[in-house]
């Protein structure tokens, strides 16, 4: 059995160095522009049955309870929350932010879709609209050169005044994808998340129909980690390891005693 006590605190142990890992990524992108926090998933691991509840005790009483004893902790996943980023003016004509659900859309090297909140975008010299990583924004959208006072509406119509016109002319407008389940979405890194078979096909459209949030131009939405919320999440792990190394410890002491009294 004391065997069986350092075994269960050794995963727990594991399950708590894996949620620090998920809190000190969430605090190293504080200042990521469009980052959602992970939160870790725990889940006990399989019950060792003794005895079990309502077998017979005797010939005329059955057990009310049973024996059952658990084998340990482990992390079963880490879930991204959702939540709206506090939105950040900058001037820019090419930043936006989301404000409510869905992703931009761009197009990997390989040919197929990514989607970010991340609506930090920039010019390339040929006028196509592509992230800091030169990944193109889908639909392509061409901003035709010496074009002035680029606008863009709530809905994702993108409009510029052209050399020698008066009036402003429409040059596309950019959709924006929603998932069923957007927290089955895969993480690529760079701010990218990829389709999975959890997420579902994703479902294209005008921003601020069909449930999906509208654009703000010349904004930029921030990372929705809380320092105050992950500070008090890293030390209740940080005590929760420490209580599982203590029963390492302890444990080994017992069997000392254990080897020293049968000696």
């Amino acid at each position: 059995m004391s065997n069986g006590a350092l075994q269960v605190a050794r995963t727990g142990l594991d399950a708590q160095n894996t949620k620090m890992r998920v809190i000190a990524n969430n605090l190293a992108n504080v200042n990521t522009t469009g980052f959602k926090r992970d939160r870790a998933n725990f889940e006990t691991l399989a019950y060792q049955q003794q005895i079990a509840a309502g077998a017979r005790a005797d010939a005329q009483n059955v057990y009310a309870t049973g024996l059952s004893v658990g084998t340990g902790v482990k992390v079963a996943g880490t879930m991204r929350i959702d939540t709206q980023g506090s939105l950040q003016a900058t001037g820019n004509a090419l930043d936006m932010a989301i404000e409510g659900a869905g992703y931009f859309q761009v197009q990997l090297p390989d040919g197929t879709n990514a989607y970010t909140r991340a609506g930090n975008f920039n010019l390339t010299a040929e006028g196509q609209i592509v992230t800091p990583e030169g990944l193109p924004l889908v639909p392509n959208i061409a901003v035709p050169e010496g074009v002035t006072n680029i606008t863009i509406g709530t809905d994702g119509t993108v409009s510029a005044t052209l050399a020698g016109q008066a009036e402003p002319s429409e040059l596309g407008t950019i959709e924006l994808a929603s998932f069923i389940n957007p927290a089955g979405l895969k993480s690529l890194g760079g701010n990218l998340l990829a389709e999975t078979v959890s997420s579902g096909a994703p479902v294209v459209g005008v921003a601020g129909a069909e449930g999906r949030g509208m654009l703000r131009q010349g904004s930029l939405e921030g990372s929705n980690v809380n320092i105050v919320e992950e500070l008090v999440d890293m030390i209740e792990t940080q005590r929760a390891y420490e209580v599982n190394s203590k029963m390492i410890q302890a444990t080994d002491e017992m069997l000392q005693y254990a080897n020293q009294q049968m000696g």
